[in-house]
């Protein structure tokens, strides 16, 4: 763990490193957050196992736990690679100062790994937040959308373009799904992820749904796929990743994949399906087109961490 003075935190805290025995924990602590700021935990219990265990991420040394003295879980933060970090604290605890002592935990971790700017994504609504960030010289470089479309009816799928099949995903296309979708997010995304990293947080995670995942191919390649996660106690269909393969877009193959897999969807009962956009991926209104509107936002922030 970075070197953490205590004196950073009021002294009725204690703090520690964080394990994978702690996701459950973590992720009520995290569901707390999420209820007082969106109504209801956006997410799922097996994704804070997933960032705990990505590859490059030290949990001795890129995570903190912070305890009150009943020893209950009051605040975490995480930094990975030096680039991304996530700071939260548990609404009964806000207003101590907690949030920007992990902060600045993440930002002296940030350092210590080389990073020269460190990013945070929070929700608009949550104000306290956004305020702390922005005092602390963040600024926010990229928007985010969570889109959803309600299905009064079963969705009508398009037929495929001359060319194209379409089935579910089935074992064994994981590897060319992790292909097409990283060469096309290699459009904006920083730097690509290993196999390894994009895998924990999509094929391998426990809601991973493949029978409701949708993947399209033209001469015995993926050209196309719409990943998708059946995610517990939500009522809703999730899909996690939307790629086509740059030389077959603006074909219909997109809208295709995602109407096969809200209709999957509804078979199974959702009658409510979600997404997250962003503004650096142009997709915006490829959804908006296929019937789906805006429910929330967020923002990423970040920082240009220079030499403290």
């Amino acid at each position: 763990m970075a070197d953490l003075s205590s004196s950073l935190f009021p002294a009725s805290y204690a703090w520690r490193a964080a394990t994978v025995a702690d996701a459950p924990a973590i992720y009520e602590l995290v569901a707390a957050r999420e209820r007082e700021v969106l109504g209801c935990p956006d997410t799922e219990p097996d994704r804070i196992a997933a960032d705990l265990t990505l590859p490059g991420l030290d949990p001795a040394l890129d995570t903190v736990l912070v305890y009150d003295a009943a020893e209950h879980l009051a605040g975490r933060a995480w930094v990975h690679g030096g680039r991304r970090s996530a700071v939260d604290v548990h609404p009964e605890h806000r207003g101590r100062g907690l949030g920007s002592a992990l902060l600045g935990w993440a930002e002296a971790r940030a350092r210590q790994m080389g990073g020269e700017r460190l990013s945070q994504t929070v929700s608009d609504g949550d104000r306290g937040a956004v305020e702390l960030l922005r005092a602390r010289g963040y600024e926010p470089f990229v928007t985010q959308w969570l889109l959803e479309i309600e299905m009064s009816a079963e969705p009508v799928v398009s037929g495929p373009p001359p060319g194209i099949t379409l089935r579910c995903f089935r074992p064994g296309d994981e590897r060319d799904a992790y292909e097409l979708t990283e060469d096309a997010f290699d459009e904006w995304q920083k730097r690509r992820k290993s196999y390894e990293e994009w895998a924990r947080h999509t094929v391998e995670l426990d809601s991973f749904a493949p029978e409701l995942s949708q993947v399209a191919f033209a001469d015995g390649r993926m050209v196309g796929a719409v990943l998708a996660l059946d995610v517990p106690d939500t009522g809703e269909g999730y899909v996690e990743r939307v790629a086509v393969r740059k030389d077959h877009r603006n074909r219909g193959i997109a809208r295709m994949l995602l109407q096969a897999s809200f209709r999957a969807f509804y078979r199974e009962g959702r009658r409510t399906c979600t997404l997250w956009t962003h503004s650096e991926t142009g997709a915006l209104s490829l959804y908006q087109r296929v019937g789906m509107t805006v429910r929330r936002s967020s923002a990423v922030y970040g920082k240009a961490l220079g030499v403290e």
